[in-house]
């Protein structure tokens, strides 16, 4: 507290910083992409403030906390309805995510607190992108990865503003964000002037990339389908052939439009497709009167000698019956898999609701004719290294199933949409994205998002015209090791200041 009894400056700084980050990205009220640049610019000011790295770390440690929890508020959803936790023990899940995820930006400050003296402004600001770049992808490793919010996802709203994501990745991107924060916490003229051209270099460098023609093979058309099924039903077993023939019904309604490929969301198909069934059989009639081939999430198998392995799994559906399939490969900690084990006392109540699914390994496309689809079930499109897998295993458009029923009305979904569009300029390919509730869209190689659907509405998509890319990307060819660069160049500032600051005392 300041002596007069109000809040200190570091605390004023610290609730500014999480209510900037809550504004920058999608949220329920108002939508202000600008202020995610007053996120690294807050911490800048901290860094100058405080009197310690430790002291600096703490504060960059709550207004962290408090722009995560803010924005991951939803998270409270999930755990209560689908997890079973009551209120006064899924109110605080949020919470307990946005103090973990507060630690990185604990540590930049921490380092721009250690750096300050050492570096001239210009400097401070390019120290501060490495920083930046470095811990964003810490974040979408460490743990199993949770790179939900990086900075540049905030201008996904402006195509104009994220095409350099095809050279330096989002990551990238958010560190040039970063570095343009601090240089406007810096004195003189100097930096603001840095922050100016940057953001200049990098909307030129926009408009000219969305008017750049993409080289495409060919293109096709594709139908999706938002089935919109309550997730306290689908799993129900008498529900399951009025599920598939309100999917029928709904895929009908396109077929005027002859697509080249039918897509069905993430577990659209609740029961095991391997074995014989009703259910199997209706879905085979359905796709041969049809005549065209359907993706569709449904769970897989496979017996081991000891134990039945289960996936979430992606399933290509032919004339002649399962012509392909995918396995998700990067699992839901505490959704899809309990990484501590189901039998801990104290998460007793949580484990009720996470499945036992195995990871897959197989990153190959799911091939029909032309099309080489690189499949992303549900929030694996927030991983870069993801999608690029998928396009340097031929795939030559991305495809994202997923049932975001989970996190009801609220921003979860239009946060994971825009973390699909990211993927798509990284890769510079189509991406087709399939929900059970919404949002379903088509987004472009330049991250144009088009076809939007409602949230919890029944809806059946057509798009035409989709382009087949081969092409690859810059960042396609530098995604990791520009990332560990960053690190290592961080590092050795680091340690370079640290040489400094001794010699001076020794002296």
């Amino acid at each position: 507290m300041s002596r007069r009894g109000g809040p200190s400056p570091l605390m004023s700084l610290a609730l500014l910083s999480g209510l900037a980050s809550f504004l920058a990205f999608a949220n329920p009220f108002v939508r202000l992409p600008f202020l995610v640049v007053c996120v690294p610019w807050t911490l800048a000011l901290m860094a100058k403030r405080t009197d310690g790295a430790r002291a600096a770390f703490k504060w960059g440690w709550i207004a962290g906390s408090l722009a995560a929890t803010a924005s991951l508020y939803w998270i409270v959803l999930p755990v209560h309805t689908y997890g079973f936790l009551p209120w006064p023990l899924a109110v605080p899940c949020p919470i307990l995510v946005g103090m973990v995820l507060g630690i990185y930006p604990g540590l930049f400050c921490a380092a721009l607190h250690l750096t300050k003296r050492s570096m001239r402004p210009l400097a401070w600001g390019l120290f501060a992108a490495l920083v930046w770049t470095a811990l964003e992808a810490l974040r979408g490793w460490l743990f199993s990865g949770f790179p939900w919010l990086p900075l540049a996802v905030a201008f996904a709203p402006w195509p104009v503003a994220i095409q350099s994501v095809s050279i330096i990745g989002a990551f990238g991107l958010s560190g040039i964000l970063a570095a343009c924060g601090v240089w406007l916490a810096g004195p003189g003229a100097a930096p603001r002037a840095a922050t100016a051209v940057t953001l200049a270099l990098l909307a030129g460098y926009g408009l000219w990339a969305l008017q750049a023609p993409v080289p495409v093979d060919g293109r096709f058309n594709a139908a999706m389908i938002q089935g919109n099924v309550d997730q306290g039903i689908k799993w129900e077993p008498d529900t399951l052939d009025k599920i598939i023939h309100k999917y029928s019904v709904l895929s009908q309604k396109v077929m005027p439009e002859r697509p080249d490929i039918l897509i069905w969301p993430e577990t659209a198909l609740t029961f095991f497709v391997q074995q014989k069934s009703v259910e199997r059989t209706l879905v085979d009639d359905f796709i041969r009167t049809l005549g065209i081939p359907l993706v569709a999430g449904a769970p897989g198998y496979e017996r081991g000698n000891t134990h039945v392995r289960v996936f979430n799994r992606a399933y290509l559906f032919g004339s002649q019956g399962l012509e392909g399939f995918y396995d998700k490969e990067h699992l839901v900690p505490f959704g899809e898999y309990a990484p501590f084990g189901q039998d801990i006392p104290l998460l007793a109540s949580l484990m009720k609701g996470v499945g036992a699914f195995t990871p897959g390994t197989n990153t190959a496309p799911l091939v029909s004719g032309r099309l080489a689809m690189g499949m992303l079930i549900c929030y694996e499109a927030i991983f870069p290294r993801l999608a690029r897998d998928r396009v340097a295993a031929g795939a030559n458009v991305l495809v994202n199933i997923s049932n975001d029923a989970w996190f009801g009305r609220s921003s979860a979904p239009g946060q994971h949409l825009e973390l699909a569009a990211l993927r798509a300029v990284e890769q510079r390919r189509f991406l087709l994205r399939c929900t059970n509730t919404g949002i379903t869209a088509l987004i472009d190689p330049q991250g144009r998002v088009t076809h939007e659907t409602p949230l919890f509405a029944d809806a059946a998509v057509s798009v035409s015209g989709v382009g087949l890319i081969s092409a690859k990307t810059i960042y396609y060819h530098i995604e990791g090791w520009l990332e560990a660069l960053c690190a290592l160049a961080a590092l050795l500032l680091l340690a370079w200041t640290a040489i400094v600051k001794k010699g001076i005392r020794g002296k």
